[in-house]
């Protein structure tokens, strides 16, 4: 009878979908995950930051754990302002998080210890993810040299910016040859 009424009590809660209970990390309660685990970007998102995390300071440190320092500002991007979030780790720059609305629409990978879900991580070159750059890459305006955004293979939210030394024209792509020892300086997930 005593578990009869216990589970009278529970029912409710569990019925109600836990509403107050909907931000707290549950995956974070699995024993694989008590020693660690790696934040990685996916189709989703990058860890628990995604397209459902509201862009505020509280959700955004309450996503990443507490493992970094947020700063915030705003800027303009073709007339419109874009509100942003930078998270340093050792202040070191890791992330750059940003929207146009209340959620998380981008967000830049510059840690070299968060990879994606395939082991894609800052630094690889170039020629262990493509052959050459057409069909998949776009040249892309930098302030202090050229980078070239490649998508990832198979994702709608997963590019890569690639940087590296050429001094061709500003915005024609460099040759495929130039490109190969080319390295990964960012990952991009976008929404």
């Amino acid at each position: 009878m005593k578990s009869l009424r216990l589970l009278l009590c529970a029912l409710p809660v569990v019925l109600t979908g836990c509403s107050t209970l909907s931000a707290v990390n549950w995956s974070a309660a699995y024993p694989w995950n008590w020693f660690g685990s790696s934040t990685e970007v996916t189709e989703q998102g990058v860890g628990n930051l995604t397209a459902d995390t509201a862009l505020e300071q509280s959700a955004i440190e309450s996503a990443l754990g507490g493992d970094y320092r947020l700063r915030s500002g705003m800027r303009t991007q073709n007339g419109t302002i874009i509100h942003y979030f930078e998270a340093l780790k050792d202040d070191q720059l890791a992330l750059v998080i940003n929207g146009e609305k209340s959620t998380v629409g981008r967000i830049e990978v510059l840690d070299t210890e968060i990879e994606t879900d395939k082991g894609v991580k800052i630094g690889m070159p170039f020629s262990d993810l493509y052959q050459k750059a057409y069909g998949n890459c776009i040249s892309v305006p930098a302030d202090d040299n050229v980078t070239v955004e490649c998508k990832a293979e198979g994702s709608q939210h997963i590019s890569y910016q690639f940087s590296g030394t050429w001094n061709g024209p500003e915005g024609l792509m460099p040759s495929d040859d130039t490109l190969k020892s080319w390295k990964i300086s960012k990952i991009i997930w976008q929404q």
